[in-house]
């Protein structure tokens, strides 16, 4: 007997810089545990970060932004990654970076409302009737055609339908047999037939005729279950830029231009401001009627101090309008010029703009806490690295930078595995120091080094 290892199904995540991230890492009252959810050290930020996913779920937190400030590798893209986590999959997480806005075929602001009409969602919820089951009669009636002459029309169709539960005589509409034909359902089909709708879909044969033959290329399903007339309550979830990109291009129509439009790829067209102003009373109308809902999500900025001044501006409109979801902006920029002007401001962005914005720090990292992030960061890329290596690991951070540490673990692997070790020990990873420079030597080099470089 051969026993042979089954390979999992489950799909392997590539190994990204924040792979390890999987929340913020709190206890039940909002305290940051130490060392959770992937996240070491930055209690304050994230507990900050935990009010606000409290206030987002709330929905207290629409049109206000948040700046997450701090040195570069103190974790900002981790935190606002660790709240699109805690926030869950059905919120809208719209991550973008500021030199994005710069197209030459899109004005700037049109990409900046763009990201935040995906940043907002509508949760539509939709009742349908549905009437499903085995098909036990078929018959159409016949009446004397209206127009004369020898044809017959068919005035209704009577249709059985049979579930587990018990069976229904249907009257339909005429429209609805061409859809049945269409379909080409025969007496022993499991169909469903939309009331609101007509629309008519054959699921499969009934598996009570399973046994007819050798040979079928039928599938074959089971009765329904419940009664013959079900109601359905379908919740669907949509950003309103996707409504937006629906209604900007027409679909259809006969004349040339649609054809022509249809036939060519057309270019990445504006969305006018009148298209979304009507779609937005449609929705406003939606969510009075109780139809749907509208859930803010979380629109991300990094590296905000790459926008300009006309994009300043443009937010502090943005963030004022009705439909507004919650803006998170991340750099690591001092005092320096606002892009577009020449007054310096700090993190670059304008006073103005600083003043509706909630700020928070991200500290950096003292040595313990890099030698646990470089632990977590081994764990996650499945290598196995000695004490001493990590110990020394986590003076390269202190010496250069967390990143360039990080960035020495899989050299330092391969180089353990030349030498035939499974382990990786400190010698590995001196030779990977050795061969690779980080940002201040490399510098430090430049400096000595001055007269050999064209500058």
């Amino acid at each position: 007997m051969k026993i042979e290892e089954v390979q999992s199904t489950t799909k392997k995540q590539r190994i990204a810089t924040h792979t390890h991230i999987k929340g913020l890492g709190l206890d039940v009252n909002g305290n940051a545990i130490p060392l959770a959810a992937g996240f070491v050290g930055q209690a304050q930020a994230r507990e900050a970060g935990g009010l606000v996913v409290d206030m987002i779920r709330q929905k207290k937190m629409a049109g206000k932004a948040l700046l997450f400030a701090g040195p570069p590798g103190t974790g900002k893209t981790a935190l606002a990654l660790g709240i699109s986590q805690e926030l869950g999959s059905k919120v809208p997480f719209c991550p973008m970076v500021g030199s994005e806005v710069y197209s030459s075929e899109v004005k700037k602001t049109e990409v900046l409302m763009e990201n935040f009409r995906r940043a907002i969602g509508l949760r539509i919820k939709e009742n349908k009737e549905v009437y499903e089951g085995e098909v036990t009669e078929l018959s159409p009636e016949e009446t004397e055609s209206v127009t004369g002459g020898y044809g017959k029309s068919i005035s209704h169709v009577i249709i059985g339908l049979k579930t587990v539960k018990g069976t229904k005589q249907l009257k339909l509409d005429p429209t609805i047999y061409d859809a049945l034909i269409k379909e080409k359902v025969a007496v022993g089909d499991v169909i469903y037939i939309e009331a609101n709708s007509g629309a008519v879909k054959r699921v499969g044969r009934s598996d009570a005729f399973a046994t007819e033959f050798d040979l079928e290329a039928e599938e074959y399903v089971p009765l329904p279950k419940g009664e013959v007339h079900k109601k359905k309550e379908i919740v669907q979830d949509v950003t309103l830029h996707d409504l937006d990109a629906a209604n900007a291009r027409p679909q259809g129509g006969q004349d040339i231009l649609s054809l022509m439009g249809q036939m060519m790829k057309p270019r990445k067209t504006e969305i006018t401001d009148k298209l979304r102003q009507e779609i937005n009373k449609v929705v406003n109308r939606y969510i009075d009627e109780g139809i749907a809902e509208l859930v803010p999500g979380v629109l991300f900025i990094d590296e905000v101090h790459m926008l300009d001044i006309e994009c300043f501006s443009y937010l502090n409109r943005a963030l004022e309008s009705s439909l507004s979801p919650i803006v998170i902006f991340a750099t690591n920029r001092g005092v320096c010029d606002v892009r577009g002007t020449t007054m310096k401001s700090p993190h670059g962005i304008p006073v103005d703009l600083l003043d509706r914005l909630l700020i928070i720090r991200t500290e950096t990292y003292g040595p313990a806490e890099m030698i646990q992030i470089l632990a977590i960061r081994a764990q996650v890329e499945e290598l196995v690295v000695e004490e001493e290596g990590l110990a020394y690991l986590g003076e390269i951070g202190q010496r250069a930078s967390l990143r360039h540490a990080v960035q020495l673990l899989s050299p330092a692997s391969v180089i353990g595995r030349m030498n035939g070790r499974e382990n990786i020990c400190k010698a590995d990873i001196e030779e990977g120091d050795s061969l690779y420079l980080d940002a201040k030597s490399s510098a430090k080099l430049l400096q000595e080094q001055q007269d050999r470089y064209i500058s």
